[in-house]
């Protein structure tokens, strides 16, 4: 089947231009390039036969955006020159649709983000479907990317500088009632009929219809850039953006850039420097690795680690086991996505406490205006709380999210998998019990799962799924299907102790535990923590964790080395120090502090006994040092879980790593790091620290063989 843009012309003389591309989805290619080009020769050759255009798309979506595979292939200066040289082509055309002296409508169907919605922003009238299916906006940023089409110019145009920058800066999608409150697009219709039949009546009453920045004498709204609040904005901008980037992502200070020259020449112009400065960041390790992060998303919310053949599952009824922290959260989730919840604990105000949890969100969702009070009480009447253990009689999945301790998670295996409908699904919440141990008790291990939740549940968009030795391919799809069903990213783990997240994240703790325990001046340590793209610094996330918990699981692994016959894990960094707090009183940010004091009026800062314990003013490391340390650590414990199997590809790897813990985002997760350092330069780098702070360092051997294949991790 080949691409087409569907030419029709109806008893009015208006044009629907139906845009139909090979594949799922039109997107801004060569294949678009040739189509749009033909296209608009026709229109302008048939003009004065024409009474307007309305463009439409025959998919689902309206517009993808840019072909993001191709962009990811641009390597030398000549690779620049033809995408400079194809952008301005791409503009072109867009800007004779947007002069061609008659009405140009888009009708947005579905979604059209990026370059879909650059070519909405060329039309002279937007109209769109009051449908989930649309979003609008420019989320190019989110890509290391700026939008190329004509997108910054045209939005600061057509609403001013005050109001475009911020949704430039920050990638804002726009659902289409937002849109419309925000000027994005200028009707709604309630379907597909509507939808074209106002934009028509559009065309017909505004027959001479042009963009405003193309009338003599049109002032952007706001002002242009000698203005001096539009100055200011300008100026001010720069500071907060480095704040929110450190620095780490360059394409949010280009689209300032572009802001500021749309402001201060003409529309043509501001065009052309639109082009080259998307055009530099095509080449920019930063760009490639969001861009190759979006493509894994993609492929991992497209099932890439389900197994095949296996029909789509949806849960109807949930047990949640414990309504504690992390179980309130799992019942408010999948209340959230229509699923009727046992919230259960034992004793009956300890469950009501836990639905509470859910009327407080809720609440929240009411007074901002994003959930009727109808809506809300719908949800919440899908929470059973409940001591009755006689009231999970039925579930097709049950969650446990009890205390990390294997005799207690073990008892409730036994009193209450029974509870379940035939051939239910039984999941573990846990973080760090290898599930294979956990399910012993089961009579159908085969239904036995590891649902790992992060917290807060309702915030953190992650599930890690943990597959035991005896659980079957049909409960790994189940558990996929429930994490997507409540709208998670799911990513599949082989078992071991801490999995992935668990043993990668306390990498990061331990490392600034032993930076501390040299004599390193704890503010450096954060600064440098957060320097190198970590949300905060080692030492605020034990505290966030809280030392009571480092310590407790501490303790669960030296219990677990006990029943399993293995020898004890020496204590580290992250433990000792955890330990020494507690013996202070400081078990962490929820219990009154830990690192830092929290006053209640006021930043947090650090707790000035902490600079007794082993602060040396003499002790000094190279900065690359310590960031490298902090951050290559997670990187070996991530390669040392993919060397022994509990990783099954790159995909879920980075994935997991950048939103299960944080992991820098500009990085586009830990073996999308490695391949931008460099394989070799990468593994000679870990011999240097490994030769000056030690094994922990050490290169495993699948890094060094790939360093001597000159391989990448794909």
């Amino acid at each position: 089947m080949t691409g087409t843009f569907n030419y029709e012309k109806d008893a009015d003389n208006i044009v629907t231009v139906t845009m139909d591309m090979t594949g799922p989805v039109n997107a801004m290619n060569e294949e678009y390039v040739k189509l749009m080009g033909e296209t608009v020769d026709r229109l302008e050759a048939e003009k004065d036969s024409i009474a307007g255009v309305v463009l439409t798309s025959a998919k689902s979506t309206f517009f993808a955006g840019g072909d993001i595979k191709s962009m990811l292939t641009i390597e030398t200066k000549e690779d620049v020159q033809n995408m400079f040289d194809m952008n301005l082509l791409i503009k072109s055309q867009i800007r004779r649709l947007e002069k061609l002296g008659k009405p140009v409508v888009a009708a947005i169907n579905g979604a059209a983000l990026g370059g879909g919605y650059e070519i909405c922003l060329a039309c002279h009238h937007r109209v769109a479907l009051d449908s989930k299916a649309v979003q609008v906006g420019l989320p190019e940023v989110s890509l290391g990317l700026l939008p190329g089409g004509g997108g910054i110019v045209r939005l600061v145009n057509k609403l001013g500088a005050e109001r475009a920058v911020m949704p430039l800066l920050e990638g804002t999608r726009f659902n289409a009632q937002k849109a419309l409150k925000s000027e994005l697009v200028e009707e709604l219709a309630t379907d597909a009929d509507d939808m074209m039949a106002k934009a028509k009546a559009w065309i017909k009453a505004n027959p001479e219809a042009c963009n405003p920045w193309d009338v003599k004498g049109y002032k952007i709204p706001g002002g242009n850039i000698t203005r001096p609040n539009i100055s200011q904005l300008i100026q001010g901008a720069n500071p907060m953006l480095f704040q929110k980037t450190r620095g780490l992502i360059p394409a949010a200070v280009k689209i300032l850039d572009v802001v500021s020259s749309a402001l201060r020449v003409d529309f043509d112009t501001a065009q052309i420097m639109e082009t080259r400065a998307f055009a530099s960041l095509l080449t920019e390790p930063t760009a490639k690795n969001l861009m190759t992060f979006f493509l894994q998303m993609n492929q991992v919310n497209g099932g890439g680690s389900r197994p095949k053949g296996i029909e789509k599952s949806k849960v109807k009824k949930v047990g949640v086991l414990g309504a504690g922290m992390m179980g309130q959260g799992i019942a408010y989730v999948s209340a959230m996505a229509g699923i009727e919840v046992v919230l259960k604990d034992i004793s009956q105000d300890a469950a009501d406490k836990g639905k509470a949890y859910t009327e407080g969100l809720l609440k929240k969702r009411i007074e901002k205006g994003r959930m009727t009070e109808e809506k809300a009480a719908g949800v919440l009447g899908l929470i059973n709380a409940t001591a009755d253990a006689d009231a999970l009689e039925g579930c097709d999945l049950i969650i446990e999210a009890v205390f990390e301790n294997v005799d207690l998670k073990h008892n409730i295996t036994k009193e209450l998998e029974p509870k379940l409908a035939e051939n239910g699904v039984w999941g573990s919440n846990t973080s760090t019990l290898p599930i294979t141990l956990l399910a012993e008790p089961s009579v159908k291990p085969e239904n036995f799962i590891g649902i790992h939740f992060f917290s807060p549940v309702d915030k953190m968009p992650l599930v890690e799924i943990i597959v035991g030795e005896k659980t079957s391919d049909e409960t790994l799809a189940r558990a996929f299907d429930y994490s997507q069903q409540i709208k998670k990213t799911p990513i599949v783990v082989n078992d071991s102790r801490g999995f992935f997240t668990s043993r990668v994240f306390s990498t990061y703790i331990d490392e600034g535990g032993l930076l501390i325990e040299e004599g390193l001046d704890p503010i450096v340590i954060e600064n440098l923590g957060r320097a190198i793209g970590m949300p905060v610094g080692p030492l605020a996330v034990q505290d966030e964790v809280s030392q009571q918990l480092t310590v407790k699981a501490n303790e669960t692994n030296k219990e677990l080395d006990e029943r399993l016959g293995h020898e004890f894990a020496k204590d580290n960094a992250g433990y000792r120090l955890a330990k020494k707090m507690m013996e202070n009183d400081r078990a962490g940010r929820f219990h009154g502090g830990g690192y830092y004091e929290y006053p209640k009026d006021g930043e947090k800062y650090i707790w000035p006994e902490v600079y007794n314990w082993y602060y040396n003013k003499d002790v000094s490391l190279p900065v690359q040092d310590i960031k490298d340390r902090l951050l290559f650590r997670q990187i070996i414990e991530s390669l040392r879980c993919f060397e022994e199997g509990v990783m099954n590809n790159v995909a879920d790897s980075n994935i997991g790593s950048v939103m299960g813990i944080g992991f820098p985002p500009h990085t586009g997760g830990v073996f999308q790091f490695i391949n931008t350092y460099g394989v070799k330069a990468f593994a000679e780098r870990l011999q240097e620290l490994t030769e000056k702070y030690g094994e922990r360092f050490t290169p495993t051997q699948m890094l060094l063989d790939k360093a001597e294949k000159g391989e990448l991790f794909m």
